[in-house]
């Protein structure tokens, strides 16, 4: 069965470079690796193609809506290449998690992530996997809204594209060996 795997984010050059986008940041690195490119799809409202990953056959996706409605076009795209919701990897910020850190689940609650709370619903379902990828907490009393809306610091830039490289490596964990062992490969690295 394909899996379909979505990186989450905000549409448009203002948020290219903010916390918020690291998810579509991952799945461009997955499609330079599966040596294709991302290129719209207006059935579904997204950025899409087939790539060869892990041994296998997936699709890629990325929203072209906001975060916090990002749900219609993963369901749909989802439907149009007849994945089930329990193939399909989000791959999403996250605050709750020390920046550069990745982390691999199925299933639970949004954390106030809006964009997961969306894509829960409109599959109808929480129960996706997900590659949550760690941003850190704001400094201080920062609004965590605006904090995600921002660019990565300058010290955090130097750092992205390892960052964005282990997501990458994580999705193409889950993919070719399962969540389980994943698991076991990223979150006891030091």
């Amino acid at each position: 069965m394909t899996a379909l795997v979505i990186g989450l984010g905000n549409p448009g050059e203002e948020y290219a470079g903010t916390r918020h986008n690291v998810g579509q940041m991952v799945v461009e690195e997955l499609a330079r690796r599966g040596a294709t490119a991302l290129s719209v799809h207006k059935k579904t409202r997204t950025r899409s193609t087939t790539a060869r990953l892990a041994g296998g056959a997936v699709v890629l996706g990325v929203p072209m809506s906001y975060m916090n409605v990002s749900g219609g076009p993963v369901s749909s795209l989802a439907k149009y290449h007849s994945v089930d919701p329990a193939s399909v990897i989000v791959i999403h910020d996250d605050l709750d998690i020390p920046y550069g850190s990745v982390r691999l689940k199925r299933g639970g609650g949004a954390g106030g992530h809006n964009g997961l709370k969306d894509v829960a619903k409109a599959l109808d379902t929480p129960d996706y996997l997900r590659v949550r990828v760690g941003v850190g907490r704001p400094p201080g009393r920062m609004d965590p809204a605006a904090y995600v809306l921002k660019p990565f610091s300058a010290a955090e830039r130097k750092e992205l594209p390892l960052v964005i490289s282990d997501a990458a490596d994580a999705v193409e964990a889950v993919l070719g060996d399962g969540l389980e062992a994943a698991q076991q490969r990223f979150h006891t690295k030091p």
